[in-house]
């Protein structure tokens, strides 16, 4: 069995990677462990009713993505309504269109499954079962959840009797207790024996299905149904002696990520000069203001990095948008609002036809260095994906360590090419979980593991070495 490193957004979530790797799992199963239990314990920002993507460098292969990103539903019937708008200040303003009307089709487990088939270790109930363990015993909601909920847990997560319990005390504010959700750990239950297809034909689906139409939605049992992951080649971008594949279209965040590191033409080197900062502000200029096609400001992420001795990396970012709000009845599962992102769906609300992939920032990463390293990389921050994983991997092939790769500032420009621009520079602020929450994991091929998780939220690492294990 592998040594694995492993990063990721919180300490449940690193010790799914590390029970997963003792058991016997690799880089790919450690990632999806980690990153099922962000689905449950990471409120307001992923839940199991998502979409993300996958990205995996396989040991003597090519690397591949699998876009498990979500789907226009409406199939069948009529679109429009059960949706109403609500404005926040969180990311520094932005409307959000929630309600049964803004929930996809969900694609995230679905993903995960074709992943653990093609490169997995140990049985996918194992890989489950961590997730299954904090669902049972309740969690209480990371400093990331906490900070959006600050914002929106009235508008957002306070107009569905059951959500509203579930996030709120007897104040009416965010709880500090355990959040305990017993239809969650059933619906895992599920998830563990059945596999994704419990969420797209079986109990799960007609579930969640239902209570999205009863309540005025449009996404149906037929929606579902027709869903299915895709595999594709990743965008493969060389910097240096590295490698590096990210997602390729229809998500637009890894070609910005590509894009940003091929004008940035190999700064920095060494270390961040002034020069080197400026000459990022413009390259992000260039890349972000692009119209249609650049990135957009959008909801929050979760992020895993994982990367084991035989050569496999796996990188996993996974979304629920802003929330719909609610959670469908019988499930425990927060519904997502992917088609109520307004600025990543330019065209209105329902204006795709069903089936119709949606856009997305994320930028899941995976590289391999001319002397055999493996990385993963990745992050959460919605519109600031790019930006992130782009600053962090110029710096690392730059000359910094991994670690201060990640903890070195940020910069952000904010609406780039429109008048209301702003560049946000982090030096001037702090460290913020605005400018990103970068996971990432490391193997070098003397089997020394590295891995490093971003003080910007409650990051966690675990390096997992076989030759540690106690025999059967």
């Amino acid at each position: 069995m592998p040594d694995v490193a492993i990063a990721t957004p919180n300490e449940a979530a690193a010790d799914a990677g590390e029970q997963v790797a003792r058991a016997g799992g690799n880089a790919v199963d450690a990632a999806l462990a980690a990153s099922l239990v962000t689905m449950v314990n990471e409120v307001g920002l992923v839940s199991l009713s998502s979409g993300g993507f996958v990205t995996v460098q396989p040991p003597d292969a090519a690397a591949y993505t699998v876009d498990g990103w979500m789907d226009m539903p409406g199939r069948g019937r009529q679109l429009g309504g059960g949706t109403w708008d609500i404005h926040t200040e969180y990311g520094g303003g932005v409307d959000i269109t929630i309600g049964p009307g803004s929930v996809a089709a969900h694609g995230s487990l679905a993903a995960f499954e074709e992943a653990h088939r093609r490169d997995g270790r140990i049985p996918w109930r194992d890989v489950v079962a961590p997730a299954l363990d904090v669902a049972r015993g309740g969690f209480r909601l990371s400093a990331a959840s906490r900070y959006y909920l600050d914002y929106v847990h009235d508008s957002i997560f306070g107009w569905d009797e059951t959500s509203r319990a579930a996030v709120h005390d007897e104040q009416g504010e965010v709880t500090t207790e355990l959040v305990v959700l017993p239809d969650l750990a059933r619906s895992l239950e599920l998830i563990a024996a059945e596999g994704a297809a419990t969420l797209h034909t079986g109990a799960l689906a007609e579930l969640i299905a239902t209570d999205v139409l009863d309540r005025g939605g449009i996404l149906g049992n037929e929606d579902l149904a027709a869903y299915h992951p895709v595999v594709r080649p990743s965008l493969a971008t060389t910097v240096g002696d590295w490698t590096l594949a990210t997602t390729p279209t229809p998500s637009v965040g890894g070609e910005g990520v590509a894009e940003m590191l091929r004008l940035l033409d190999g700064r920095p080197r060494d270390s961040w000069t002034d020069a080197d900062i400026e000459h990022l502000v413009a390259v992000q200029r260039e890349v972000l203001g692009r119209g249609p096609g650049a990135l957009r400001e959008s909801g929050s992420t979760a992020h895993c990095s994982a990367t084991d001795t035989d050569g496999r990396a796996c990188a996993v970012t996974v979304s629920s948008g802003y929330f719909s709000g609610m959670i469908a009845r019988g499930t425990g599962i927060w519904l997502n609002n992917t088609l109520g992102e307004q600025e990543l769906n330019p065209g209105g609300l329902h204006a795709l036809a069903p089936g119709t992939r949606l856009l997305s920032n994320m930028a899941p990463t995976v590289g391999r260095h001319a002397d055999g390293s493996v990385l993963a990389i990745g992050s959460p921050g919605a519109g600031r994906i790019a930006t992130a994983v782009a600053q962090v991997l110029a710096g690392f092939v730059g000359g910094l360590g991994l670690q201060e790769a990640v903890h070195h500032p940020r910069v952000h420009v904010h609406h780039a090419g429109r008048a209301d621009e702003v560049v946000k520079r982090e030096a001037d602020e702090g460290l913020s979980m605005y400018y990103g929450g970068v996971g990432a994991a490391l193997v070098h091929p003397d089997r020394h593991l590295v891995a490093a998780a971003d003080p910007r939220r409650e990051g966690a690492v675990r390096l997992v070495r076989a030759t540690e294990l106690p025999h059967p």
